[in-house]
């Protein structure tokens, strides 16, 4: 205070409005900084969220799909009866592997561990019965964790990622009568996440640096980003976060993961739809924490920045007004002084200030405006980003449109997810395929059986399907008794080969109480006239329809 008493009281006046603009930036920055970090912190945490727990319940899908397809090939007794390397094994094996193409190598060995019969021929001849897979599958039904290949790995393609070929193991016993003959094991890629991973990233994942990890039941890493394990294998990277023996919903938190980078990071658990295909992994996502706060130090930055140039400007202007305030105190201090000495005339002088005084409170004023104004755009900016937040909910909320009795899309959710998978098979030149399903006599069922009876057989045929098709195939309830499997990835042949089987599933399975049941099925491809979603529709309905004239209980193209 004593160095700031011996300065004018025009230095006096600019610093005191100097540093009370500064404080009042810095204080409304920060306040304002807070709210925004807050804002964005919830809603990269809520996408990132969504990620994690999204390929959580795929990859819970794709070993659950496994296991029921290795247990379901594995119980087809006429199947096996022949022997284990007869013709109708190895069209069986190609069948599978043609309507799962996740799965690398399909084959069945004998009990001496010896294959009889494998997908394309591979290893048939040689001996397993070291493998762990085939010791397993001896006696039980079993899903094994990632390993690297090691018989296939000089017979089949490397791997798209340049690293060595890694699989997880599906295997069961292989039973005729009673009698245990041989054990069925299929190796399911690891390189297939890659792709399916992929579709479930937000649109601007690469230039938010989202990344995806898998861990297993001990925390470490199984698959890393784009598929790599080395680069960070290399670095010892395990699980960064220990979640609760009973956590459910993702957990978040800001993480230096073992590269020293901190990342916003969402963890969960992959949700157990069976006790066998339970591995206990977890999934990890993660955004570096500079680009998931990137425009908070922007806005931040951008207000500061403002505030200093209000507080020059307003010491400038401090500066002046006290010049001017000055002036008036000397014209009263000289004419003070004139009455001390007792000139003739002398008195003090009449001074209407208030002028000034009003002069320097309205530029007071604009200054305030002009520094609030910067704080109003940052509020502004968090409320975009509020209402960006809750039109994303709102629009997730239209999105999940499901059939209320099936739980399957209904004909609106399968609009949205044919648009995409049209994109992406018309951009790659993949064939894209449908399948209609009709229950036949259905109305029949209602008049005898009841309603109740009828939703009853609805719920079983959409889970009967679902378990026969792959999980990259969308099963939806398009109206009644029509069911529609969207089929990516295969063409025309494909789908009625799968319509046969799903034709056969029915008839060989009772649904619910009213006994037997069948369906008629009409598939399409994409192609010609047929690339929006009616017109594929109608081509698969009128398909439907010619297996109806034909007798029902069949498919038809």
């Amino acid at each position: 205070m004593p160095a700031i008493a011996t300065r004018s009281f025009r230095v006096q006046v600019a610093l005191a409005f100097g540093a009370l603009i500064a404080i009042a930036v810095v204080g409304l920055s920060l306040a304002g900084s807070d709210v925004l970090t807050r804002q964005v912190q919830k809603r990269v945490a809520f996408s990132l969220s969504m990620v994690a727990g999204n390929v959580a319940r795929t990859l819970a899908s794709e070993l659950f799909n496994g296991s029921v397809q290795v247990q379901q090939m594995a119980g087809l007794q006429a199947l096996w009866s022949d022997g284990l390397a007869s013709p109708r094994v190895s069209q069986m094996l190609a069948l599978s592997r043609a309507t799962s193409p996740d799965s690398a190598w399909i084959g069945v060995a004998d009990l001496d561990g010896v294959v009889r019969a494998a997908t394309d021929g591979v290893l048939v001849g040689q001996r397993v019965g070291d493998r762990p897979w085939f010791v397993a599958g001896r006696s039980a039904q079993v899903v094994g964790d990632v390993h690297p290949a090691q018989l296939l790995a000089s017979v089949l393609p490397p791997s798209a990622s340049g690293e060595p070929l890694r699989f997880v193991d599906f295997a069961a016993p292989v039973l005729v009568g009673q009698q245990v003959v041989g054990v069925l094991g299929i190796h399911g890629s690891i390189d297939a996440l890659v792709n399916a991973i992929a579709q479930l990233l937000p649109a601007n994942a690469a230039e938010r640096q989202i990344e995806v990890f898998v861990f297993n039941r001990d925390g470490a890493l199984v698959f890393g980003p784009g598929g790599k394990l080395a680069p960070y294998a290399a670095l010892g990277q395990t699980a960064p976060l220990a979640l609760a023996a009973a956590a459910g919903e993702p957990q978040l938190a800001v993480v230096t993961w073992a590269d020293g980078q901190a990342h916003l990071t969402a963890q969960t658990r992959v949700p157990a739809r069976s006790p066998v295909s339970d591995l206990g992994w977890q999934v990890a996502v993660r955004e570096p924490v500079h680009l998931a706060f990137q425009e908070v130090h922007q806005a931040t930055r951008l207000a500061l920045g403002v505030g200093g140039l209000v507080a020059v400007l307003g010491a400038v202007l401090a500066w002046w007004l006290a010049g001017r305030v000055s002036r008036n105190l000397s014209f009263i201090v000289r004419a003070a002084r004139d009455v001390e000495a007792g000139k003739h005339g002398a008195q003090i002088p009449l001074l209407h200030s208030s002028r000034e005084l009003q002069s320097l409170s309205t530029s007071l004023n604009r200054m305030t405006r002009r520094l609030l104004s910067a704080n109003q755009e940052m509020e502004a900016t968090v409320r975009q980003r509020t209402a960006e937040l809750q039109a994303a909910n709102i629009k997730l909320g239209r999105l999940a449109q499901t059939d209320p009795l099936t739980r399957l899309y209904n004909r609106r959710g399968l609009a949205a997810v044919y648009r995409t998978t049209r994109a992406v098979a018309l951009r790659s030149g993949r064939p894209l395929a449908l399948a209609m399903l009709d229950i036949d006599h259905f109305k029949r069922i209602n008049d005898q059986h009841g309603h109740d009876a009828g939703d009853a057989v609805l719920v079983a045929l959409a889970q009967l399907i679902q378990q026969r098709v792959r999980q990259a195939d969308v099963v939806a309830r398009f109206g009644g008794e029509e069911f529609v499997v969207l089929l990516p990835d295969t063409d025309l042949a494909g789908a009625e080969a799968l319509g046969q089987l799903l034709v056969s599933a029915v008839a060989a399975q009772p649904l619910s109480s009213v006994g037997a049941v069948t369906v008629s099925v009409g598939v399409a491809e994409v192609g010609g006239d047929a690339t929006d979603l009616s017109a594929l529709l109608q081509r698969a309905d009128a398909a439907l329809y010619r297996a109806k004239g034909k007798g029902r209980n069949q498919t038809s193209r």
